[in-house]
């Protein structure tokens, strides 16, 4: 049983040699690949109801396909009713096969579901070759039953790569199939 996801293949038989010709790579290790994706959602009202972290933790293990773990307060707000230690937030970190079925299933999936849809930004990464992009509403995502939702929420969703440079980054979420906004050549 050696199965691998359909990205992960195209990724190692199209965008490897894709990338050694466009950025004149020595070795196939200079490439730059997906390390991890990081996924977090915020839930801000969780100081008022318990519950609604555990419905992030459910909602967001479907989305992933993996359990998501609550974040919890480092420090004590008063004017926020934030207690150290108190859970406000959801996270899930995907590597390997999980991970390449999250990012082809988000960009040929969820993605064209989102609302007047034009692309994302690519005025995202962080000058180390990693990338961050918010999405809205979770309701995107095809495993989330409407009829159950009680409230729509957001995320925020993290590519770490191995690339040194942000056009390398950049190059390489375009070939993996992020739709960017702005289609700059670099």
């Amino acid at each position: 049983m050696n199965y691998q996801p359909n990205l992960r293949k195209k990724y190692q038989e199209e965008i490897v040699p894709a990338m050694m010709e466009q950025f004149q790579y020595s070795s196939i290790m200079e490439v730059p690949r997906l390390i991890k994706v990081c996924i977090n959602q915020g839930v801000g009202e969780a100081t008022q109801d318990k519950k609604l972290v555990e419905t992030a933790i459910t909602e967001l293990s479907m989305i992933a396909g993996q359990k998501a773990v609550p974040t919890k307060a480092k420090k004590s707000v008063s004017n926020f009713k934030l207690r150290e230690g108190m859970p406000i937030g959801v996270r899930v970190t995907l590597r390997h096969n999980r991970m390449w079925e999250f990012v082809e299933r988000l960009v040929s999936v969820a993605l064209p579901r989102v609302r007047d849809f034009r692309g994302i930004n690519d005025k995202s990464f962080d000058g180390r070759g990693n990338y961050s992009m918010g999405v809205s509403e979770h309701i995107i995502f095809p495993e989330i039953d409407l009829d159950k939702v009680n409230k729509i929420t957001g995320m925020d969703i993290t590519f770490v790569t191995t690339a040194k440079t942000d056009a390398e980054a950049l190059a390489l979420l375009k070939l993996v199939g992020l739709p960017f906004k702005n289609q700059r050549n670099n």
